[in-house]
């Protein structure tokens, strides 16, 4: 059994949970809290696992990874059944880039560190943050919900009509923009799949508010 460290409120942590959760794999979970005690991400014996300070990481053994799209993908390989990428070769390539628009073009702007840098280094209030936040979340997501109109309208799912890859990075990510009172009101495609995802098991019980560390 390996290790994962994570945060509950994390959306990255928030992705690999429902993975092992689709997958049904079990694991020895180790909370990071990154405000508590300065932030236990950078302490020493974190950093060894994770020289980045980040989460989530998983570690077996004398191998360690981070990055939840990296993670997912190791456990996609390690534990190819039940599959978490569609079988069409296009689909596949979509469904990861529809992770990457998320992993690299939405999620850095919300993280905690450039929220606290603008905040602390450029002098902003928390009416600037917000509109911050807005700017490239709904920004963001409004992108997402175009690449999903250009698909078949009838999958359940984000490439399919079964959860995949790209389902897993739209949940967590959904979850922070409600939490930032972004908008979504009116990116339907986007809701259906969230309203469809949030009714399986294994989405509702890697929800942040059933972790063990949630506050």
């Amino acid at each position: 059994m390996f290790e994962f460290y994570g945060y509950f409120r994390s959306s990255a942590a928030y992705r690999c949970r429902i993975a092992f959760n689709l997958k049904n794999i079990d694991y020895k979970f180790i909370p990071i809290h990154l405000r508590k005690d300065g932030g236990q991400q950078f302490s020493p014996e974190y950093k060894k696992i994770n020289p980045q300070s980040l989460v989530p990481s998983l570690k077996e053994n004398d191998f360690s990874l981070s990055q939840s799209l990296a993670i997912i993908e190791w456990l996609e390989e390690k534990y190819p059944d039940p599959n978490l990428l569609p079988e069409d070769i296009n689909l596949r390539a979509k469904a990861r880039a529809f992770c990457l628009t998320i992993a690299c073009e939405i999620h850095p702007f919300q993280n905690l560190r450039v929220q606290e840098f603008i905040r602390e280094e450029f002098n902003q209030n928390d009416e600037k943050i917000q509109k911050w936040l807005t700017r490239w979340m709904a920004g963001g997501l409004t992108e997402c919900e175009e690449i999903l109109s250009n698909l078949n309208s009838q999958y359940k799912f984000c490439f399919g009509n079964k959860p995949s890859i790209a389902d897993i990075f739209l949940v967590p990510q959904i979850f922070s923009a409600n939490r930032f009172n972004i908008d979504i009101s009116k990116l339907s495609n986007l809701k259906k799949v969230f309203e469809n995802c949030s009714q399986l098991e294994a989405f509702k019980n890697a929800h942040p508010s059933n972790q063990p560390d949630s506050e």
